[in-house]
């Protein structure tokens, strides 16, 4: 076990933990953060995507021990509200069904626009590649990042 010093959604945080553990877990198990889902376990699905110091990651396989001292934004920390303009977008094109893969997803789009502020199809088709939607809302997530865009 180790104490590890965490910034996460902009509040200073510290853990006791093993420090191969999961960031995934550190945030679902200690800090009850559990917007951030588990998929696969294997970085494949998309999940798990948070943002570190800016950058969309895959969680359930990043040791807790290499992100200390480096921001992370989790969905809950996206925004207060829920009033980013990709939260926004994905309610008004209804994205979501069963939801669970949905938090992934936001924090992959926010990353791509923040990145690139107007992708074309072809770039958010390779942005979103591996975020996995078992309800394949594919298009509407695609319509969704590209009204975000316009915000």
């Amino acid at each position: 076990m180790a104490k590890i010093n965490l910034e996460i959604n902009g509040e200073k945080r510290v853990v006791d933990v093993d420090p191969n553990t999961p960031v995934l877990w550190v945030l679902r198990d200690h800090l009850n953060l559990v917007g951030t889902k588990y998929g696969c376990g294997m970085a494949q699905c998309g999940a798990c995507t948070i943002h570190l110091d800016g950058t969309a990651v895959r969680s359930c396989v990043l040791p807790v021990s290499t992100v200390e001292n480096k921001q992370i934004t989790t969905i809950e920390g996206l925004s207060e509200k829920g009033d980013h303009p990709v939260q926004q977008a994905w309610l008004e094109h209804d994205v979501a069904q069963c939801g669970y893969c949905q938090a992934g997803q936001i924090m992959n789009a926010a990353a791509l626009l923040k990145s690139n502020s107007n992708p074309s199809d072809v770039e958010i088709e390779s942005a979103m590649n591996g975020n996995i939607c078992r309800c394949a809302t594919y298009l509407r997530i695609k319509a969704a990042i590209k009204s975000a865009a316009q915000s």
